[in-house]
């Protein structure tokens, strides 16, 4: 097994922990929610293979069959801290599912490139097929994995009571899993290929739209550090592991891919930055 594996692991493991804190700290129901976050992740996983056998993973240090169980562990984490981060923003309830998923495409998009490059994963298409070895329908599953589980969230939150609280994530996990099979079914059997990229595009720019005319606000020190650890974990090691390897200039665009993602986490997370720094002059 690579080290860039065991790391990569590691790395999960110490995000996950940190996720695992700040739910312990909020109570129970969000324990449950981040443990029904991961449990989806891995469903997905076993679930997309079978459908599509569109990729296969490496072998990593705990495997649950074909899907490494620090995948899984990821899929919560990430939707975990992008759920945080989405409800500490102005935008309308509708709309806090559209940002988790873009959100959570920042992280791929600096990803798994790289990750491909180090084999955690393979598509099957070489290195150079559509982005670098990426099917572009890759990043229409992820906007629709986080988009559609942090939706079941919020339908079944609309319950009132203990049912509510309690059966939410388990909605969550039967929404993810109906959205994500259906429109990976959409996009492998009925859009045609050559359609792939618009389909693709055409999606995550009407996302991106509708966010920014939105004209979402945070206010300073409303979003827990959390939400930024994680895609910054993420961006660091990928950024780290892609330099001392050399697979991150394999081309080089991904070198700027990698950065430009960075970059864009920390502009989004800056109100994080702000506060610790305005914290850290009132001291002196």
């Amino acid at each position: 097994m690579s080290l860039y594996f065991l790391f990569f692991e590691l790395v999960v493991l110490a995000l996950f922990i940190l996720c695992l804190r700040h739910a312990w700290q909020q109570g129970l129901q969000a324990v449950y929610q981040l443990l029904a976050g991961v449990t989806f992740g891995l469903l997905l996983e076993r679930g997309t293979i079978l459908q599509l056998h569109a990729y296969h993973y490496g072998q990593f240090t705990i495997m649950l069959g074909d899907v490494p169980l620090a995948i899984g562990v990821a899929w919560g984490v990430i939707i975990y801290s992008v759920n945080l981060f989405a409800e500490a923003s102005t935008l309308p309830i509708w709309l806090r599912p559209v940002l988790c998923g873009l959100l959570a495409l920042n992280i791929d998009l600096a990803m798994d490139a790289i990750a491909i490059r180090l084999g955690m994963w393979d598509w099957g298409q070489g290195l150079h097929f559509e982005y670098f070895g990426v099917p572009w329908a890759n990043f229409w599953a992820w906007f629709w994995v986080v988009c559609s589980f942090t939706l079941g969230l919020r339908l079944f939150s609309w319950w009132p009571g203990w049912v509510g609280r309690w059966l939410a994530p388990l909605g969550a996990i039967l929404v993810g899993l109906i959205v994500v099979l259906g429109t990976n079914a959409l996009l492998a059997y009925v859009v045609p290929r050559d359609w792939y990229p618009m389909v693709v595009f055409l999606t995550l720019g009407w996302a991106v739209l509708v966010v920014l005319l939105a004209r979402p606000r945070l206010s300073a020190g409303s979003v827990s550090p959390v939400a930024f650890w994680v895609p910054f974990g993420s961006h660091f090691y990928f950024l780290v592991a892609g330099l001392v390897s050399g697979v991150i200039l394999m081309p080089s665009f991904l070198l700027v891919a990698s950065l430009g993602m960075f970059s864009l986490a920390f502009y989004l997370h800056r109100h994080f930055w702000y506060s610790r720094t305005v914290l850290l002059f009132n001291r002196h």
